[in-house]
């Protein structure tokens, strides 16, 4: 519930609760809105290509030694399991690379069907799933992780 000041008293309103919903979303969930500037109109984050973002996915994995897909990007996490996940990772200093679910909702979606893990962040290594968060710094806890990441590189220890 919002107050409006009318006449030097408040009263209650009701506010349309796609515009105030009590945190900041103001935009229009209709991308094709006439209303809406060009310039503010959702886009794809992704490159233009022919492929599906389930090829996307499945090339990100097969591509990169180390992949995670989380909110945000490594040097800016936007959540907490997000950034636990990259402290963690950048421990071992092997080469991240990473797509920021936030931009991409339809990345999103891809990512939970290739995994079939519902949460974020989402990492790979060597081509395989291996969890979140909590995983990697249980896995980091144990030493499991940096056998797993051992692959990855010749070169690869724990930084002192």
């Amino acid at each position: 519930m919002t107050w409006t000041f009318v006449k030097f008293c408040f009263m209650p309103c009701q506010a349309p609760r796609s515009f105030y919903p009590g945190n900041l979303l103001f935009s229009t969930s209709i991308p094709s809105d006439p209303d809406t500037h060009e310039d503010f109109r959702p886009t794809s984050k992704l490159e233009s290509t022919d492929l599906s973002l389930k090829d996307i996915v499945e090339q990100d994995v097969k591509e990169n030694p180390v992949m995670i897909y989380m909110k945000g990007v490594p040097d800016l996490p936007r959540c907490g399991f997000s950034a636990l996940a990259v402290r963690v990772l950048k421990e071992y200093n092997v080469p991240l690379s990473a797509r920021n679910i936030l931009e991409e909702p339809e990345l999103k979606n891809a990512v939970k069907g290739f995994s079939h893990w519902p949460t974020f962040p989402q990492i790979f290594v060597n081509g395989e799933f291996i969890g979140g968060s909590d995983i990697i710094l249980n896995m980091h806890q144990t030493g499991e992780l940096k056998e797993k990441l051992k692959e990855t590189s010749g070169k690869i220890g724990k930084s002192e």
